[in-house]
Order: structure tokens, then sequence, then C-alpha cells
């Protein structure tokens, strides 16, 4: 059993790896398709929007499916999708490339959860979801910088690595993973959305869309951020992400503690207006190499506190409709990191290298902001504490 929830986590730790490589190899890219690396930088625009508009959709069209077809669909077209990035003769190709990996991408990692649950007893479902999510966290920490390493003098190595991992982890579910129960009555695109109707929800959706979009628009472009620290050093590189994953999974683990203690509006305020702090120091902390390290060591500790300060805050909204508000919530994620393609790009051609970073942690703020508005506990009904005149007779 254990061995299932590891491959689940195998196929996504490559659904990871993908989403997050990019910021390494970024240069790279740029240079072998004869594009800048703003532009570059919209390969990770068109896979995040992709998967955020299709999670949904997809897991609505294929609700009926059998659950382990549609996990070896998903990793059949993730697989074949990044093996035509490395492939991709042009800048255009590329990006239909992308498209189809966020298919696969966007396919799996819903589904992955769901068949988690299904193969433990109900009291340790949520440790079977934290071990599939774990794939997630651990990308960040050795995915993206092995990814580099490997990818740091042709970055189509890095895409045969995410295609490997993709099909080890076809080839082990396909051999050891048994067929599921058929899926239960799915749930239409107009039920899915319904919740966004609570200004609860849609103020956690908007705080999620926020942060991600801060985090992105510094972290897609974290090459050109660090170049004057790295001295165009891809073993710098992948130190500094490294130590930045690392310090992903320390903040996911202590974001969790904390929040049991002491709630997630606590952690989510707390945790965002460190990273503000941090992000805004970033023009200066990121032009050495020991500031850097520092800056990358603890950054990601309080951006990952927030975000799981997020999970827990949607699914205490409403318990009973959980799944559906994580889905919500991913679409958020995925979302700003989509736009922030746009936004970093932009803000790179108009403030530069060094002060673009400044955008990052002004979106931050506005999204501690908006954390603070949307998180405020509902007023309690005044009790009068007059005493009542007695009745005359």
């Amino acid at each position: 059993m254990r061995l299932r929830l590891l491959l689940l986590a195998l196929g996504t730790f490559a659904v990871g790896t993908d989403g997050m490589v990019t910021a390494g190899i970024l240069p790279l890219v740029a240079r072998d398709l004869d594009v800048s690396i703003s532009v570059a930088g919209q390969m990770v625009t068109v896979f995040a929007l992709s998967y955020g508009v299709l999670a949904p959709v997809l897991a609505t069209v294929t609700a009926r499916w059998p659950r382990r077809r549609t996990l070896l669909t998903a990793l059949a077209v993730f697989s074949a999708a990044n093996a035509l990035t490395a492939l991709a003769p042009s800048y255009d190709a590329l990006l239909a490339t992308r498209v189809l990996a966020a298919v696969g991408a966007a396919l799996y990692t819903p589904t992955a959860n769901a068949v988690a649950t299904t193969l433990v007893p109900a009291e340790r479902r949520g440790r079977a979801i934290a071990v599939v999510m774990g794939g997630l966290t651990v990308a960040t920490a050795l995915g993206v910088p092995l990814g580099t390493w490997i990818g740091r003098t042709d970055w189509r190595l890095t895409m045969w690595l995410v295609t490997g991992l993709g099909v080890a982890a076809f080839a082990g579910l396909a051999l050891l993973l048994p067929e599921l129960p058929q899926p239960a009555a799915a749930l239409s695109l107009r039920a899915r959305f319904a919740p966004l109707a609570d200004r609860r929800v849609l103020g956690a959706a908007g705080t999620t869309f926020l942060v991600f979009l801060a985090f992105q628009t510094t972290y897609i472009y974290y090459t050109v951020a660090t170049r004057h620290a790295t001295h165009g050093s891809q073993d710098r590189l992948t130190l500094l992400l490294l130590v930045s994953g690392c310090s992903a999974v320390a903040g996911s683990s202590l974001g969790g503690r904390l929040i049991d203690r002491w709630g997630p509006r606590v952690v989510i305020l707390s945790a965002s207006t460190a990273y503000v702090a941090l992000a805004a120091a970033a023009p200066w902390t990121l032009r050495t190499m020991p500031t850097a390290l520092v800056s990358s060591a603890l950054t990601p500790v309080f951006g990952w506190s927030i975000m799981v300060g997020q999970i827990t805050r949607v699914t205490s909204l409403d318990p009973a409709n959980a799944p559906v508000l994580i889905s919500l919530n991913s679409s958020a994620l995925y979302l700003g990191m989509a736009a922030a393609g746009g936004t970093g790009s932009l803000a790179l051609s108009l403030f530069g290298e060094r002060w673009f970073l400044l955008a990052g942690a002004g979106l931050a703020l506005l999204a501690t902001v908006v954390a603070a508005l949307t998180t405020r506990p509902a007023p309690q009904p005044r009790v009068s504490t007059d005493t009542p005149e007695p009745a005359r007779t």
C-alpha cells in the first residue's frame, strides 16, 4: 500500500518538477531558441494557465472514467508532451507542447489525490493525501535543483529527466495499481464553481492567486535576479535553488505545526508580513552570494507557511466539500503562476534586472491586505448587560 502511494507521489514529483524547473534553465532556453528571457518565461505562463483553466473541466469530463485508466492516460500524455518539449525545434512548437503537458498534469494531480483516499482506511486518508502532495514539495527541494544541474549545458536534458520521471510513474502504477472502484456520481462544472458565490471562498482563492503571483513574478526570473551573486554560474544557481527547496519543505512542516497552535489566520498574516519584508529587501540581498543564500533559506519558509495556512483555511470553510474547495484553490494557484509570467516580464522590461523584484514585494503586500480583510472573524452579536426594571404592580 505504501509503495502505491509513493508511486502516486512520484507522479506529482514529476508534475511539480516540470512546473518549477524552468526557473533554472530559462537563459539556456532563450539562447537556444533565439528569444529574449522574458519571452522564454512565457512557457511557464502557458503551462500554468492551461493547468488552471483545464483542471476543473477535465475533472468533470473524465469523472466517470475508471480512475486507474485516468491516471495512466494522464501520465502517458504528460510524458509524451515532455518528450516533445525536449525535441521542440522552435519556440512556437515549445509552447504547444507545454499546453499538452498541462493537460496531463491537470488530469493527473486531482485524480492521484482521489485515488490515495481509496487505498487506505478512512482514518488515514489525510496522511495518504499528504504523501501524494508531498511529491510537489519534494520537487521544489530536489527536482528543481537536480533538473537545473543536469541541464546546465543543455536544457533539453532537463526535459528528458522529467519525461523519465513520468514514464517511471506510469510503469510502476501500470504494474502495481489494481483496478479501483467506479467513481461516484460526479459534480457538474457549475456545481464545482458554485462555492465561489461564498465571499469567504472567493477571498481565499483571491489570496492564493495573489500570493503565487507575487512569488512566481520573482521565481520565474530567479536566474536573472541572482545573476550578480552567481556570476552566471549554474553550479551556484543550483545551490541557491537547493537551499530554497529544502526551506520550502521546512516551511510546510513548520506552518502545519504553527497552524495547529495558533490557527490559519495568525500564521497567514504573520508569514505574509515577513515575506513582504524579505521580498522588499531582495534587490539588495540577492546581490551577493552569502546574502542570497540567507534570502533563499528564509523566503520559502514563510511563503510555504502561507500556502499551508491557505489550504487549512479553505477546507475549514466547508469540510464536507473540501475536495472541491481544494481544487478551486489549486486553480487559483496555477492561474497566479500563469499571470506571473506576464507581470514578471513587464516588471523586468520596465525596472530592469535589479528593481523588478520590488514588483513581487508590492504584490505580496496586496495579498497580505486581502488576507487581512477576508479572514476577519465575524462580529459577535452584542449582549445587553443592563438589568431589566422590575415589573410594576
